[in-house]
């Protein structure tokens, strides 16, 4: 992660919404707070793509974008080709988005599926034992940077996103992106605090600033983003009374 990194050379940032609220997503204000550092000097080309906004197909399954047509998706009437693009073009992307019952958001999961012609070739290889992607990357590009951000309403964030990080490690490698937890966020919000929220955020500002320096975070500077705004006592009487006033809604 930190070989071949020169923060100058960083010009062109895409963000991929991927949840279905677009611009009211609960996610997008912390990754919104993170790019505020990472374009602390207003030099970067920042582009935000709302994935319930785009033509996307299912995956066929039939991997002619393995063989037949390797490197192509057979279908080519939709949005992917474009956002396949964008991506190869990036020097940083960033994946923003919920987490949905332990997983993502199946818009995104519908861009992930389709996103497999950018995997190499499956040749009956091994699982690889040390961290790295299941089949490796058809168009590698060590400069650059992958991120996911994400919210959960959940406290243990680490449990929580054990089997989306799974299948992302399969996909890229453990060190090939950085994944942003962040749990309680939606509670955050509706609080209505404003205090509280803008020292709550300004943390992933700082985390955006030390990403641009260094292209990537430490174990424990991730761990520190992970950590929920509230108690876990606090927390409980927060969500009760929450649940408390949906089942009292249209009494």
């Amino acid at each position: 992660m930190v070989t071949n990194w020169n923060k100058d050379e960083v010009k062109k940032v895409l963000v991929i919404n991927g949840s279905p609220n677009r611009n009211r997503s609960n996610t997008l204000v912390v990754t919104k707070a993170f790019l505020k550092g990472l374009n602390e000097d207003n030099k970067l080309d920042i582009e935000i793509v709302n994935a319930s906004d785009l033509n996307v197909k299912p995956c066929l399954g039939c991997l002619s974008c393995w063989g037949r047509t390797a490197g192509e998706c057979v279908i080519r009437n939709d949005d992917i080709l474009p956002l396949k693009e964008k991506i190869l073009t990036a020097d940083i992307i960033i994946a923003s988005y919920p987490l949905y019952f332990f997983s993502m958001p199946g818009v995104m999961k519908l861009i992930t599926d389709r996103l497999l012609s950018m995997m190499a070739t499956y040749e009956g290889q091994k699982a690889p034992e040390n961290g790295q992607s299941f089949h490796g990357f058809r168009y590698y590009n060590e400069k650059q940077r992958f991120i996911i951000i994400s919210s959960c309403a959940y406290t243990e964030a680490k449990a929580a996103y054990q089997s989306l990080l799974l299948q992302h490690d399969a996909i890229c490698g453990k060190s090939n992106y950085t994944a942003i937890l962040v749990p309680q966020m939606k509670t955050l919000l509706d609080l209505h605090n404003e205090n509280k929220i803008s020292r709550y955020l300004n943390k992933f500002t700082l985390a955006g600033q030390l990403f641009r320096q260094q292209g990537f975070l430490s174990l424990e500077e991730l761990e520190n983003l992970s950590k929920p705004p509230f108690t876990e006592g606090a927390y409980k009487i927060f969500l009760n009374n929450f649940w408390e006033s949906e089942k009292n809604k249209g009494k």
